[in-house]
């Protein structure tokens, strides 16, 4: 998420907080404590705000234990996690890849409602007990307060898990569902697809839910759902797209998309040869590769790196002078999935990747152009 603010690690998962955390934090304050005050008058304001605020914390701390359970178990099977993010709508734990087969997805999807379910479990228990302690003789005066707080944070919990059991993405239950259509089809992408719409569905359903009152009678008592529905309309429609993207990209590698008039020059072409020969040619591109007498990849040159140097030199300094190496080059290898490459480019926030043998000898370019371009071809290709 963009503009989002890392606060640190939770064994070793980068932890951000996004701005929109704040004022859901303050809301859940100010309307714990105005609770709290309402109903332990002896509390004073002081202290309700600052037990508010405890509770807003240990609830979002309970999102936190839930995301954590997900992460546990892909950590497990050996998915690196990149984040966990707290926002207006709850957490995010972002993944780096999906699992590999449908039953270790459904654990991932699962662990998170079972650590909820846990949580709830073990605050009911420590409720009931505190319970006890108010009917004994001499009963501890700020036990009222503090059973009032676990409650709340037992029920709490019991929601987080039963919300996110809602079958439809991106919850939880949409991910559950997802790995039952994938074991049953063999197909993790028609698994994708169909929680995804159950997804809008429940999203419509959320919009209606809020928009309704609203028109009827001007009452904003179900704003809430009209966010959430739209948060739910947004993501599932996303993760559909996506997954029909990703579908469409099986089977294909790097190699296939590789731009077919690739900028490639030799690294002893002098500057005045380059500008003369190659930049007039190839006139749409800034950037070129640059490779050895064997085509192998060795780096590459913009046309930033021409205007540095006096046009009175171009003639005496080659290319090899000037150019970045490849060490500080971005590179995939051919024969790795399409896929991959396309999501290096979204993680890397690349427009293009120079594509390589196992040997260091280029292949080409490849750009978000390229992979477009390949898709209308076989999409064409399947129409026909």
């Amino acid at each position: 998420m963009n503009g989002t603010i890392r606060v640190g690690n939770l064994f070793g998962i980068p932890f951000y907080i996004h701005p929109s955390w704040f004022f859901v934090l303050g809301l859940v304050t100010l309307s714990y404590s105005s609770g709290l005050a309402a109903q332990f008058p002896q509390l004073g304001a002081a202290l309700a705000v600052i037990l508010g605020l405890l509770t807003a914390l240990l609830l979002f701390s309970s999102v936190v234990a839930h995301e954590l359970g997900h992460s546990f178990v892909a950590l497990r099977q050996g998915i690196d996690v990149k984040s966990i993010t707290l926002f207006i709508f709850g957490g995010l734990a972002s993944l780096e890849k999906e699992s590999e087969t449908p039953a270790e997805a459904f654990w991932v999807a699962i662990a998170g409602p079972l650590v909820s379910l846990l949580v709830f479990g073990i605050l009911t228990g420590v409720g009931i007990a505190i319970s006890w302690v108010q009917l004994a003789p001499r009963a501890i005066a700020p036990s009222g307060p503090l059973a009032a707080i676990l409650g709340v944070l037992a029920s709490v919990n019991l929601a987080l898990a039963l919300f996110n059991l809602i079958p439809g993405l991106p919850l939880d239950g949409g991910n559950i569902l997802k790995a039952l259509v994938w074991k049953i089809t063999g197909n993790p992408y028609q698994g994708v697809v169909f929680a995804s719409r159950v997804g809008q569905i429940f999203g419509w359903i959320a919009i209606a839910s809020g928009l309704l009152p609203l028109l009827l009678s001007g009452s904003f008592a179900n704003f809430w759902n009209l966010l959430v529905g739209f948060f739910l309309l947004q993501n599932a429609g996303n993760a559909a797209q996506f997954a029909r993207v990703q579908e469409k990209l099986t089977g294909l590698t790097a190699a296939d998309a590789v731009t077919t008039d690739s900028p490639i020059v030799c690294a002893h072409l002098t500057l005045r040869e380059f500008a003369d020969e190659r930049i007039l040619g190839w006139q749409k591109w800034n950037r070129f590769l640059v490779t050895d007498d064997n085509g192998q990849l060795v780096g590459a040159v913009s046309i930033d790196n021409l205007r540095a140097i006096p046009t009175a030199l171009w003639s005496e300094t080659r290319i090899e002078e000037v150019m970045r190496p490849i060490e500080q080059l971005v590179t995939v290898k051919s024969d790795q999935s399409l896929m991959d490459a396309v999501q290096l480019l979204e993680q890397r926030k690349l427009s293009t990747l120079a594509v390589i043998r196992d040997n260091g000898v280029l292949v080409g370019l490849l750009e978000k152009a390229s992979v477009l371009n390949l898709l209308y071809k076989k999409a064409q290709a399947n129409a026909a």
